[in-house]
């Protein structure tokens, strides 16, 4: 059965190879705006009471999810989790302070900025085994 499957539908194995890391690194920024958008206006929502804004932030995730997949199957795991969970987290908190007057106190603002710190050295000194 198992043989039939596989006869069937062939894995690929150069699929990963086909796309280029720029277009893992577009799939990622997808995945950033999208991620940004569905937590962005999760307030909105009112505790998922109100149906469109509830409608609108759950496309947007799924959105999101879709591209961080599509982002892993190049980039490696841990630099796309953690670049999407870094600056998405970094633009809610702009987010926040701009639409509801939410500014963070000190501790919070140093978390940022080492936050963004964290990413940039992973991203430009990290390396893959």
């Amino acid at each position: 059965m198992v043989v039939a499957v596989q006869k069937r539908w062939p894995v690929r194995k150069g699929l990963m190879k086909s796309m280029s890391l720029f277009s893992g690194y577009i799939y990622l920024i997808f995945a950033i705006i999208t991620g940004i958008v569905a937590n962005g206006f999760l307030k909105t929502t009112e505790g998922f009471s109100k149906i469109n804004p509830t409608i609108f932030c759950v496309v947007s995730i799924v959105v999101c999810i879709f591209c961080i997949s599509k982002a892993m199957t190049i980039i490696p795991v841990g630099f796309t989790y953690a670049t999407y969970g870094a600056l998405t987290i970094t633009a809610v908190t702009l987010f926040g302070i701009f639409k509801y007057n939410q500014i963070p106190n000190i501790y919070g603002t140093i978390g940022i900025i080492l936050i963004i710190t964290g990413v940039v050295l992973l991203n430009m000194f990290g390396k893959i085994k």
